[in-house]
């Protein structure tokens, strides 16, 4: 197994940060006939990731759906940090802080519109890890 952790700055805001580059980075260090796993970790109780099409608004349109999921209120027992931050804590149960992905020759099996996103709600940490770790086929 190859493994690597990338820093991420989400910054004070809901995001949804593209990690495909980054992937592809990763994977274009193996050779170019690598089959096996890409897997992606996210060590924080309060992020997760997805996979959709980005840059078209699907992105926006995701966060604008747990906005009405998981709104920012008082309706949260996990009452620290930010108001409504609670929600932040919930996410990982509709969006998990894992993916795994095909990687046929060294490149990862998407759909032509597929993105890999890290999910980000949590206001309070602007600095978030994830681990891709390449498993050989």
């Amino acid at each position: 197994m190859i493994s690597k952790v990338v820093e991420v700055s989400t910054g004070r805001f809901e995001t949804a940060y593209d990690l495909t580059g980054d992937c592809e980075r990763f994977l274009a260090g193996l050779s170019p006939d690598a089959d096996g796993l890409l897997h992606v970790w996210v060590p924080h109780a309060t992020a997760g990731l997805a996979i959709i099409e980005t840059g078209a608004g699907s992105d926006d349109d995701l966060l604008a759906t747990l906005r009405d999921l998981l709104p920012a209120d008082d309706r949260w027992r996990h009452r620290h940090g930010s108001p409504g931050h609670g929600r932040d804590h919930v996410l990982p149960a509709f969006l998990p802080p894992y993916a795994t992905i095909p990687v046929l020759a060294g490149r990862m099996a998407l759909g032509t519109w597929q993105s890999l996103i890290l999910v980000d709600t949590n206001r309070d940490n602007a600095h978030r890890q994830v681990r891709l770790s390449f498993l050989p086929g």
